[in-house]
């Protein structure tokens, strides 16, 4: 009988992946364009970004090339002090939530004044999700 795995993916094959979603999303390919320039299915590149499946030194050079970066490039959110990388590796990890390249590519497009006003809305919702929760927990 075989064991089914469930170890957590590390956060560096995490970040590592979320690396290259970023670059991908950025020069506006699609995870098939890079698997067919790797050789490999979009269901592997899906894993790739999502950390799922590690990323092979080799791999990760056909996707560099691919990507138009240095494997370095790539890499670059491993580089520097314990403190920094923990918090690059928060950052890559949050970006994979759903919407999250959307939303700040939208983001990015707005006014100044309005960026702020947006920011004291989403602080306003998840205040008030947070507290609905805590009610129903006391409930």
């Amino acid at each position: 009988m075989t064991e089914v795995s469930t170890k957590a993916p590390d956060p560096m094959d995490i970040a590592l992946g979320a690396a290259v979603r970023i670059r991908r999303r950025t020069i506006g390919m699609s995870q098939e364009a890079l698997a067919e320039q790797c050789g490999v299915s979009f269901q592997q590149i899906q894993k790739y970004e999502n950390g799922a499946n590690r990323i092979s030194f080799s791999r990760l050079v056909q996707i560099a090339r691919a990507l138009r970066c240095r494997v370095t490039d790539l890499m670059d959110v491993f580089d520097g002090a314990d403190k920094e990388t923990a918090e690059d590796l928060d950052l890559l990890t949050r970006m994979r939530t759903p919407g999250a390249l959307e939303l700040l590519t939208a983001f990015e497009k707005l006014q100044p004044e309005v960026r702020g006003s947006l920011v004291n809305l989403v602080r306003t919702l998840t205040a008030q999700q947070a507290e609905a929760a805590k009610q129903s927990i006391l409930a």
